[in-house]
């Protein structure tokens, strides 16, 4: 964000949390996922930006939209962020993709209500993840029956 920020295709608006729950989780390498269950977990909280149409397509490419690692939908989120059912907004969120949030939820079972810093401690940047693996590998991987 900080480069579409510099850039003028992104501008911070204010902290917020999702009008309903849903899960949010850390799977492998750290990475967070929201997952697009509404009504469990928790509600969320995060951060708002307004992001230009250029932007968005960098945000996109980012969160893998095109390859089946996040999707880009609408969600409703209260501004400010104290939960106090307060100035509501639509906004969109990235998810966990279709084909694998559902259970990383139900294989993880426990969920934040934000990524924090701390959390943010165990995210392992690409180039310092095993050679050859892959972000969807990995996933599988981590959904694999424990024996």
């Amino acid at each position: 964000m900080e480069d579409l920020i510099s850039s003028g295709d992104a501008a911070f608006i204010t902290s917020g949390v999702t009008q309903q729950p849903y899960p949010l989780v850390i799977g492998p390498n750290g990475i967070p996922y929201l997952i697009n269950i509404p009504g469990q977990g928790r509600r969320v909280k995060g951060e708002l930006y307004r992001v230009s149409s250029r932007g968005m397509v960098r945000v996109d490419e980012l969160e893998g939209t095109r390859v089946g690692h996040y999707e880009r939908l609408p969600i409703r989120v209260e501004r400010n962020g104290d939960g106090d059912g307060g100035d509501q907004s639509a906004a969109e969120a990235y998810f966990a993709d279709r084909a694998f949030g559902e259970k990383m939820w139900e294989r993880i079972g426990e969920g934040l209500s934000e990524y924090t810093v701390r959390d943010g401690e165990g995210y392992v940047r690409k180039e310092n993840r095993p050679p050859g693996s892959s972000f969807l590998g990995e996933i599988q991987l981590f959904l694999q029956p424990r024996s």
